[in-house]
C-alpha cells in the first residue's frame, strides 16, 4: 500500500496565516506600548510574548478549522477564529509564564483573549471584504 503524500496547506491559506501573524504582532506591540515598555524592552522580551501566543493561536486555529478555505470566505464562519483566539489565550499565557518564570495572571489571560479576538476578527473581516470585492 502506497503512503499518502504529506499534505500541504492550500495557497489560499498563506495570506490569511500571514495576516493572522501580523494581527498577533500588533496585539503584542500594543500591549508593550500600553505598558510603556515598547522602547525599553529587549527584543527577546517581545518574542517571549509574541511566539507563545502565535504558536498557541496556530494550534487552536487548526484544531477548530479556522484555516479551512470555507472559514475565510464566509462571514458565518468567523466564529472559528474567535474561538481559536479564546482557546489560544490561556495556552499562550502558560507557555509565556514558563518561558519567563513568571506567574500567569488571569487578568492578563482575559485581556489577551479579548484583544486577540478583536484583532483576528478585524483582520479576518477585512480579508473577507477585500476578497469578496475582488471576486466578481
Amino acid at each position: 500500500m502506497a503512503s499518502a503524500a504529506p499534505s500541504t496547506p492550500s495557497p489560499k491559506v498563506w495570506p490569511v496565516l500571514i495576516g493572522d501573524t501580523l494581527a498577533y504582532a500588533l496585539v503584542t506591540v500594543l500591549g508593550f506600548a500600553t505598558h510603556g515598555l515598547l522602547s525599553t524592552s529587549p527584543a527577546w522580551r517581545f518574542l517571549a510574548t509574541f511566539l507563545p501566543f502565535l504558536g498557541a493561536w496556530i494550534l487552536a486555529a487548526f484544531a477548530v478549522g479556522a484555516y479551512r478555505t470555507a472559514t475565510f470566505v464566509s462571514a458565518p464562519q468567523l466564529w472559528r477564529p474567535a474561538i481559536a483566539a479564546l482557546l489560544a489565550a490561556p495556552l499562550g499565557a502558560v507557555v509565556r509564564g514558563a518561558w519567563l518564570g513568571a506567574p500567569v495572571l488571569p487578568i492578563f489571560v482575559g485581556i489577551m483573549g479579548v484583544v486577540s479576538i478583536a484583532a483576528v476578527l478585524a483582520w479576518r473581516g477585512l480579508h473577507l471584504i477585500v476578497r469578496r470585492a475582488a471576486i466578481p
